[in-house]
């Protein structure tokens, strides 16, 4: 008798500015791959949420704050954002074209189509890093979900996000008090010590639990004032 295998489906590829993005349908889980690393896929989404609700709750009852949302991702933690609606201005920083190709016109649009609705919504496409040592934008919370978490950078680049001089833009683009939350697909005290050392106050880290294997985690940092 045959055997049967589930192979996943290509749906999307194309070739950007910082390597290949692939998006891919397997069985009923739709997956994002950059550069062959895996990235992320719907098959859950607590994690993300998490790191919005997290975010949300340090702030302490801060009326209609605005959030910058690093990477949109399958687009589970703008859509949790906006469903929200004591969230004000929701930001979503993505440097991938074809992501957000994906959340309009694509099969990530069944996850998204309602937040990019929102009036509150707004997609800047450009480079995170980028965006954070230049604009004169101000948050009251940042959520940041661009690589498998400080330790597991997708790109190069990415790594001075997580360094002293990019916690210090971070924190910049923060309003006094101002909450950076950070996704990671495991825990890392370095990290932890990084926040403390750029001034963070009330740092920790909120897990997810898992049946089996390391969980998701959010690393949590206020900015003082």
């Amino acid at each position: 008798m045959p055997i049967s295998y589930d192979i996943p489906e290509v749906l999307d590829r194309r070739e950007g500015p910082h390597g290949e993005v692939v998006l891919r349908r397997h069985g009923e889980l739709l997956q994002i791959i950059a550069n062959g690393c895996f990235l992320m896929d719907t098959s859950d989404g607590r994690s993300e949420r998490l790191l919005v609700d997290v975010a949300l709750d340090a702030l302490d009852g801060r009326p209609e704050p605005g959030v910058l949302i690093g990477g949109l991702g399958v687009g589970f933690s703008l859509a949790h954002a906006a469903a929200d609606p004591r969230w004000g201005r929701i930001a979503v920083v993505e440097r991938e074209t074809a992501i957000i190709d994906w959340h309009r016109h694509g099969p990530l649009s069944a996850l998204s189509a309602a937040a990019l609705a929102d009036p509150r919504t707004d997609i800047l496409e450009t480079d995170l890093v980028t965006y954070v040592n230049e604009t004169s934008d101000t948050y009251d919370a940042l959520c940041l979900d661009i690589d498998n978490g400080p330790d597991w950078t997708v790109t190069e680049g990415n790594d001075g996000l997580y360094s002293a001089r990019g916690l210090a833009s971070c924190a910049r683009v923060l309003r006094p008090g101002g909450v950076l939350a950070v996704w990671s697909a495991q825990p890392s005290p370095e990290f932890e010590g990084s926040l403390r050392n750029a001034g963070f106050q009330r740092v920790r880290t909120e897990e997810v639990p898992v049946a089996r294997g390391v969980p998701d985690v959010v690393h949590l940092g206020v900015r003082p004032g």
